[in-house]
């Protein structure tokens, strides 16, 4: 018989002890005397270095300890040789079905080298690094068909299922059912490891687990803790006889369990209040504490008998056996009134090791005289009492250890100096909660949950249905309408029905119809919104949606215009060329700025002098000639080009078609030459749509114009205005918050913002937005102390907001915040004004371990490396771009232009041309990485981590070249679209939402911003806040170091909850304990 314990934890895990190294796993395994102990940690670069140096292969699939590490002294008599098998726990935290989930999953190997295999390939996914037990935002399933996909002899087992926190069945975080969570893949589950805080007879009570093998296992994070359950095991000395025993039951003798009530959630409770109460009195209380109000932790026992079909009691007749046991240093605490912890216990300890063998042994197996005989009658009886199962159970709840006691008071009493031990673990769980104060408490836990309910009444009974006022911009038959909507108010959601309406109840062709929007997010969000409506109809999968530079694009490539866009540094290399030949003093950088500005229709952009002969106008023309010999176009050219085609014709006649009805969306921020196109495509059209809001109006350094609806109305004498004011996303706290913006500017210049509000038609928009959401948490100002600290502050905060990404965090999380929404990592977005900012947050959530996305035009897209590279895969697209293949040659190649050169690139790229069409960019890029030995450029890894989230190379490059701000993503350090934190400027999140947000840095010279290149609007600065306000759903965390915002000095206290980062750090208030320590 052999005993095994497969799940553990190396040193390189959080909160585990240094001793977790292999040379003191193999002691402890000795003294113990288990045959088997699983490695842990196998993800772990620098452990599984550790495991290849100190171990040696034994039997198939299983290692020993090489001779010279093994820990000569402290052993025991008749020790076995402990073998190694490779194992490692998996934390995945992940949104499925609309919830968080968060659960952990133990894998057993056959070898190092599948160990090595399986890494590699989550390191693509996440930080493997920083923990032992990597935390992922990958779904399990997805996780499971990775691990058999790279090693089919693996066993994958659900660790400690009914863990509230990180477990397949978790009250807080998991599934109903194993097919839930594993969907097809649930027939390659085999096995359930069950926790300490259930044992085999629990989940009997649960038919779904009878075809599942029932194991356990300590999860030690000590070695001195391993043992504490364990597995029995009649099988072949073997990873193919271990894997056997595992997953069919051949060879699985039972299990070695803690008593279920010592686990620290068996049973709901409260810790700080010191509450334990059954399933029935937590149902009783509303599942509120009756004493402070707060959530209850919902413990094991309580979620067995939501999912149990069977009654207490029941006996599986095909069961393996199991016994109950606690650790010998327990038993001694038990017997001689002294902590575990204690030099007497532990000398007591080493004395029965010695001489009486390995723990198991004494435990289970050794007579009681010789028990006796050693260490006297007081420990044989409770070794005995334990054996016979006649011991007190108090249950654990709420992250307090229950206690197993063998001795009641009076006769430890008995024993001078002696205690009850377990009173040494400071547990109050049996005072009595009077029954008084439980009336009064429950009566205002139910108050207090009223008011919520009766909110949440108010707010409409379906959402997905129209609002009057969206109903009538919907209907509305005038020929232009404009309808101003502010955040949340369902702009998208308003917009896709008008669509809708126009091909269903008007029967217009979809021909007929074109949607411009202002990002490519927005328009594949509007396509899958109409694409769900119509269902199997195909009609409005033909409406063209797309951006203006996307529609004008997809124009100019019809009407056969022969043209390549230019990349970043095929403009770079052109403007420098211009330049040295006019002799211009203006960087590089700023003449395009300038030369993009003049193309939008910037005022006063570009020519700085004035002067129709001026050295800026030579260059301009200079610069404007190289990219017309070699057919480029730049961005706004596509824009330019479009607009004097249409204007001069001739156009065929399914382009006229197109525009008959235009619906323009965000359309506060368009700039002149987009305004042209807008005229140009509906003067010989019917409709015209058009929905924005100008108090989101942010693009003023491009051209857009915050007054472009009243221009509008200037132009169009039956224009019809429309507002929406149901604000549908954010809670009253954020929407009042944000509002007060408003009031703060009419403060300091009341008369001047009157007159231009009135102007504007500003005032009666302002105010009437209505919040249609119930109240929530308060708007929170957090000071730090510094711009680091703010970051620091950020990182920590999400961890909490997870529920923590660990298990104390978790734990502590709970009880601490225990009636605080959990967050999964997709729900939260950080926003800073500059993504310079975005870096220093950046580094936080890595340091952190928390997985995010970046998304935004960061710098390293300007590095050499990166525009050569991207100039070479835009010469594999197009093998005419000669341009690029210029550009790719000295960037990357380091050579000058010439024969020669050309002969290179041309012979490259016969060798990536089909690589390029048939390979997903992720692999594509990885190739090119490789070959051309830039593994070492960071900028080039960054350009990596962008490829996952797109399908081909083209759509890669087009979005490069296209993309808006939110456009572009980078999967930070991974190469995995699991789920993430959004990392992004406040430009990039226009038109998305978030249910929590934090602003980065709202600081003076921050927010509004104060930059040396050109001068900023501070009302635009205001409107960009707002907006970033406006983002969050639920929950808004504004932090700030230094000298606050303007924009929030003046805030009242009734609507931001001011708190400062360094009173906000927690504390360490959990930590992993003996059973029965101090």
């Amino acid at each position: 018989m052999y005993i095994a314990d497969l799940h553990i934890h190396s040193r390189y895990s959080r909160a585990t002890s240094k001793d977790c190294a292999p040379e003191y796993l193999d002691l402890w395994a000795r003294r113990k005397g288990i045959h088997i102990v699983g490695t842990g940690d196998f993800t772990h670069p620098a452990w599984r270095q550790e495991l290849e140096e100190k171990l040696t292969p034994a039997e198939e699939g299983l290692y020993v300890l090489k001779e010279k590490y093994r820990i000569r002294g402290g052993g025991v008599p008749g020790e076995i040789i402990p073998r190694f098998v490779i194992t490692g726990e998996i934390s995945s935290i992940y949104k499925k079905n609309g919830r968080v989930r968060k659960v952990h999953s133990l894998i057993l190997l056959p070898g190092l080298e599948d160990a090595q295999r399986i890494s590699a390939k989550l390191e693509q996914i996440g930080n493997i690094h920083s923990d032992g037990r990597p935390i992922l935002g990958l779904d399990c399933h997805d996780l499971l068909e990775i691990v058999l996909e790279l090693c089919p002899s693996a066993v994958y087992v659900p660790a400690h299922i009914w863990t509230p926190h990180f477990s397949l069945f978790g009250a807080f975080s998991g599934f109903d059912t194993v097919e839930e969570c594993f969907e097809d893949l649930t027939p390659y589950i085999h096995a359930m490891e069950t926790g300490l805080s259930s044992d085999p007879p629990m989940n009997w009570r649960v038919s779904a687990l009878d075809k599942y093998q029932l194991i356990s296992n300590s999860d030690a994070h000590s070695p001195a803790k391993l043992g504490r359950e364990a597995n029995l095991l009649d099988c072949v000395m073997s990873y193919e006889g271990l894997s056997r025993a595992i997953q069919t039951g051949e060879g699985l003798s039972g299990t070695i369990e803690f008593f279920p009530e010592e686990g620290k959630y068996h049973m709901d409770g409260h810790r700080k209040c010191s509450l334990c109460l059954t399933p029935s009195e937590t149902v009783k209380y509303g599942g509120k504490c009756p004493v402070c109000g707060r959530k209850l932790t919902i413990g094991v026992s309580h979620r067995v008998e939501e999912l149990a079909d069977r009654e207490e009691g029941y006996i599986r007749k095909d069961a393996k056996g199991f016994e109950s046991l606690v650790p010998l240093p327990e038993v001694i605490s038990a017997s001689v009134g002294s902590s575990a912890a204690s030099g007497k216990v532990r000398k007591e300890y080493e004395k029965m090791l010695f001489r009486l063998g390995a723990e198991f042994e004494i435990l289970r197996n050794l007579p009681l005289e010789d028990i006796r005989r050693v260490s006297g009658g007081r420990i044989a009886e409770g070794i005995r009492r334990l054996r016979g199962g006649e011991v007190e159970r108090i249950p654990g709840f709420d992250g307090e250890y229950g206690i197993i006691r063998l001795f009641c008071a009076d006769e430890l009493n008995n024993v001078e100096g002696q205690m009850d031990f377990f009173g040494l673990l400071g547990s109050a769980g049996d005072e009595k909660v009077k029954p008084e104060r439980e009336e009064n408490a429950g009566v205002s836990a139910a108050a207090a949950e009223e008011q919520p309910q009766m909110q949440e009444q108010r707010t409409p009974a379906a959402r997905e249905a129209l609002n009057p006022e969206q109903k009538h911009a919907v209907v509305s038959v005038s020929s232009a309408i404009a309808v101003k909507a502010g955040p949340g108010t369902g702009k998208t959601k308003t917009l896709t029905s008008r669509i809708r309406y126009l091909l269903e109840n008007r029967r217009v062709s979809p021909s007929e119809i074109t949607a411009v929007t202002f990002t490519n997010q927005a328009a594949e969000e509007m396509r899958q919104r109409l694409g769900k409506a119509a269902g199997k109809k195909q009609g409005a999968r033909s409406v063209l949606i797309g951006t203006f530079h996307a529609i004008c694009l997809e124009f100019l490539k019809d009407e056969g215009e022969e043209f390549c866009l230019a990349g970043e540094g095929e403009r770079k290399r052109l403007a420098a060329l211009a330049a040295a030949e006019t002799g211009i003093t203006l960087s590089v950088g700023e003449f395009l700025e300038q030369v993009s500005r003049r193309k939008s229709g910037v005022p006063d952009a570009g020519d700085p002098s004035g002067s129709e002969d001026s050295l800026w106008k030579k260059t301009f023309e200079n610069y404007e000639n190289r990219k017309k010999e070699q057919k480029l176009y730049d961005f706004d050219d596509l824009l330019l080009c479009a607009a004097d085609r249409f204007e001069q014709g001739p156009v065929p006649e399914k382009w006229k078609k197109r525009f008959r009805y235009l619906l323009v969306d965000e359309f506060q921020d368009i700039n002149p030459v987009q305004q042209r196109l807008i005229r140009i495509w509906s003067r010989p059209g019917r409709e015209l749509f058009v929905i924005g809001d100008p108090d989101q109006a942010i693009y003023g350094f491009r051209g857009a114009d915050p007054f472009c609806f009243e221009r509008m109305a200037e132009e169009n004498r039956d224009l019809e205005m429309i507002r929406l004011r149901e604000n549908y996303r954010s809670t009253p706290q954020i929407i009042n918050a944000a509002c007060a913006l408003w009031n703060t500017r009419r403060e300091k210049n009341p008369s001047a913002c009157a007159q231009e509000d009135c102007a504007a038609g500003v005032p009666e928009h302002r105010s009437a937005l209505r919040p249609n959401r119930p109240d929530g948490a308060p708007v929170r100002l957090v000071k730090a102390g510094s711009p680091m600290g703010e970051a620091v502050f950020i990182a920590k905060e999400i961890n909490r907001m997870a529920g923590g990404i660990g298990m104390l965090e978790a734990h502590q999380a709970a009880w601490k915040d225990g009636d605080r929404t959990l967050r999964g990592f997709g729900d939260i977005a950080v926003l800073c004004r500059t993504n310079r900012q975005a870096d220093l947050v950046e580094t936080c959530l890595r340091k952190e371990s928390i997985p995010y996305i970046r998304a935004g035009r960061e710098e390293f897209l300007q590095d050499d490396t990166v525009q050569g590279s991207l100039a070479f895969f835009r010469y594999l697209e197009n093998p005419e771009d000669t341009g690029a293949a210029q550009e790719c040659a000295a960037a990357v190649w380091k050579l000058e232009w010439n024969a020669v050169t050309e002969e290179v690139i041309s012979a490259a790229a016969e060798t990536f041309r089909p690589l390029y069409k048939k390979k997903k960019p992720v692999k594509f890029v990885e190739e090119w990485v490789k070959e051309m030995q830039l593994e070492s450029s960071e900028a080039m890894r960054k350009l990596l981590q962008m490829t996952v989230f797109y399908g081909s190379m083209q759509d890669f490059m087009d979005i490069l070249a296209l993309g808006a701000e939110g456009d572009l993503k980078r999967a930070s350090n991974r190469r995995h679209t699991a789920e993430a934190v959004t990392v992004m400027t406040i430009h990039g999140s226009k038109g998305l939402e978030f249910p929590a947000v934090f602003i980065y840095g709202v600081n003076k010279g921050s927010i509004p911003l104060e930059g040396r290149d050109r001068s900023v609007d501070p009302e635009e600065e205001r409107r960009l806040f707002y907006v970033g306000m406006t983002r969050a759903e639920e929950e808004l965390i504004l932090t700030t170091s230094g000298e606050p915002s303007d924009f929030i000095r003046s805030l009242d206290n009734n609507l931001v909850q001011r708190e400062d980062a360094e009173q906000e750090k927690k504390k360490a208030e959990c930590r992993q304990m003996s059973l029965f320590e101090l």
